[in-house]
């Protein structure tokens, strides 16, 4: 077997771009694309101050999130190791974008050039339509590789064989080559020197290493055990610390807000058809929301005409499996609720709750952004979608009351409310568990802070006004109705405040660190940095 992989040395990488540049040539990406660029990370106090150049960009990694995530299979893994993309399958969706934790990952929706509008001739001439509104990546200059391979060459060894970044670095601090070759030359360097790979906490195995010393050289001792975890602006990180992502926007928010609302209403009023309360307008309302939140996506992507590729895996992608759900959902639930009966309203409702459910994994599985991937959001993004729900059950009693063939019943409308009040306390109490979870394991700083801004408003509109509301409408039989409606929109409001602002606001990817800092001109290795995090992960 064969795995191509590459290795930076951080005590040759003096940060003159070259590879960048050379990158960039090679490829002919655009000005806001750098599929490789090196960071200038500068940490500690004076005296002791030290500066990194790390080269970056996708890592390669053996068990790549960007392939799980990707519902086309426009991105894949070769079998010698190098991730690639196929333009032409990919829809835009930028899920490979949020689930890439090393930000190897753009996406261009409209031609971009050096000066403004007008292109230079080599930029018109190298410019390429089928990268627009897709996602795109490094992809280890694999065409020269396999040119290499087919002539006989060494790639790692012979120039046009090997990646535009490694021939051009005028350090010698990049090398690509076999790992599965013992005598290889990026196998002898590993040997040879200490080494670590970036974010290997999160189990993606990556292709690309970093090699910061002499095999026998000595480690830095650790630091105490009071000294704080360094912040962002503490040292020189920009570039380096976590950023919002920003390709999923309210259009984006828009889909978990509607289609999970959506189908949490349709599960509550299915549930409640089965004791006997009628389940049409609701139902009927739960299924625009969510044929209203797959309308937003389409708008979201970069390629709708291609939207049907989102099919195309739903073996991996939870993309891909929400829309496996939804196809048999809808005419599912339209027969439920024309021609009621239990067994189809349970099995109609269970596709509700499978779709709940695939929108909470799509966020669990962007492993790019910390405050998605943590796996509280799982059991907080189902209790919120289900308290939406019976919250606009609750907001639409009024409206109900007025349709003689929808009214609910007295003891079906307090069972309604009974379990609202009793799904915003669930929701409330795995809220709590995330963020306490999420300040535990570390996030970003500016995530946290995010979180924390809504933490009191989310206990005053989702639980706190609706208990009241809920409270004064048991006590005051004539102004039952309104108060019911008031507490239920205000448990509904909760939810979308709180999908909105994790998609739109608390969504930081997961910026870069580095575990060792090299010596230069001999002495200890120093401790690694992680800018902008609550505490490094690698501690």
């Amino acid at each position: 077997m064969t795995r191509w992989a590459m290795i930076a040395d951080l005590e040759r990488c003096v940060g003159c771009q070259t590879c960048t540049a050379a990158c960039r040539h090679a490829n002919a990406t655009s000005p806001p694309v750098e599929w490789r660029k090196v960071l200038d990370i500068e940490a500690g106090a004076y005296p002791n101050v030290s500066r990194t150049f790390v080269p970056v960009g996708c890592q390669h990694c053996d068990d790549p999130p960007c392939v799980h995530a990707c519902p086309s299979r426009a991105t894949y893994r070769r079998d010698d190791g190098i991730v690639v993309m196929d333009y032409d399958l990919c829809i835009g969706c930028a899920y490979c974008e949020v689930a890439c934790p090393y930000q190897a990952r753009f996406k261009i929706d409209a031609p971009s050039f050096a000066f403004g509008d007008g292109a230079m001739q080599n930029e018109a001439r190298r410019e390429d339509p089928s990268r627009l509104g897709v996602a795109q990546k490094c992809t280890f200059c694999s065409d020269r590789v396999d040119f290499g391979l087919a002539n006989g060459l060494t790639p790692g060894i012979d120039a046009r064989a090997t990646p535009a970044c490694v021939n051009a670095c005028i350090a010698d601090a990049l090398h690509f080559g076999d790992l599965d070759d013992p005598q290889s030359n990026v196998s002898r360097l590993l040997r040879e020197q200490k080494h670590f790979r970036m974010h290997e906490e999160l189990g993606t195995k990556p292709g690309f290493h970093y090699v910061y010393a002499r095999a026998d050289a000595p480690e830095a001792a650790p630091p105490p055990a009071d000294e704080p975890a360094v912040a962002a602006g503490q040292i020189r990180s920009r570039g380096v610390e976590p950023v919002h992502q920003t390709h999923w926007d309210w259009k984006a928010a828009g889909n978990f807000m509607c289609g999970g609302a959506g189908a949490g209403l349709f599960a509550v009023a299915a549930a409640a058809s089965l004791s006997g309360a009628p389940a049409g307008a609701a139902g009927f309302f739960g299924l625009a929301l969510v044929a209203l939140g797959l309308l937003l996506v389409l708008l979201k992507i970069g390629r709708p005409r291609r939207a049907l590729n989102v099919l195309r895996q739903p073996q991996r992608s939870w993309m891909a499996r929400e829309a496996w759900v939804a196809i048999p959902f809808f005419p599912l639930a339209v027969l439920a609720l024309a021609w009621p009966r239990a067994s189809l309203l349970i099995a109609a409702g269970l596709l509700a709750l499978a779709f709940i459910v695939c929108q909470a994994m799509i966020l669990y599985g962007a492993k790019g952004i910390p405050a998605w991937r943590e796996r509280g959001i799982v059991p907080l993004m189902v209790a919120t979608a289900l308290t939406e729900g019976g919250g606009l059950v609750l907001a639409m009693l009024p409206a109900l009351a007025l349709l003689p063939f929808d009214m609910i019943s007295r003891s079906a409308g307090d069972t309604i409310t009974a379990a609202v009040l009793m799904l915003a306390g669930i929701r409330e109490l795995t809220w709590r568990a995330y963020l306490h979870a999420l300040a535990t394991r570390g996030a970003p700083t500016r995530t946290l802070d995010v979180l924390q801004e809504i933490r009191t408003p989310m206990l005053m509109l989702g639980l706190v006004l609706p208990a009241l509301a809920i409270a004064a409408g048991f006590l005051l039989d004539l102004a039952a109705l309104p108060a019911f409606a008031l507490g239920g929109f205000c448990a509904f409001a909760a939810g979308w405040l709180l999908k909105f602002i994790l998609v739109t606001r608390a969504g930081y990817n997961q910026g870069f660190a580095i575990e060792h800092v090299p010596a230069r001109g001999g002495g200890s290795v120093a401790r690694g940095v992680q800018p902008g995090w609550s505490r490094a992960t690698f501690q």
